[in-house]
């Protein structure tokens, strides 16, 4: 697994680019995009959970300070850490 502590910053906005249902979790950072693949399937928000929790566990902080502020329901997100 990736280690993201140096993005753990109050306040810090991240890119994220989420692919549900793939063969295992990874997190691949690309420039500003990070690139997590998680294989949850994308019902009732499943894939977004997963994939929080993932980047979380690779900044070394706690999933309920990741909110996500723009891309909800699509593979694209902005997610603020609070």
């Amino acid at each position: 697994m990736s280690d993201l502590t140096h993005l753990a910053r109050p306040g810090a906005v991240l890119t994220l680019r989420v692919t549900p249902r793939a063969r295992r979790n990874t997190i691949t950072p690309e420039g500003d995009l990070l690139r997590i693949h998680v294989t949850a399937p994308p019902e009732d928000g499943r894939a977004n959970r997963a994939g929080l929790k993932l980047l979380a566990k690779a900044m070394g902080v706690a999933p309920s300070r990741l909110t996500v502020i723009r891309g909800e329901a699509a593979r694209d997100k902005l997610v603020r850490l609070d």
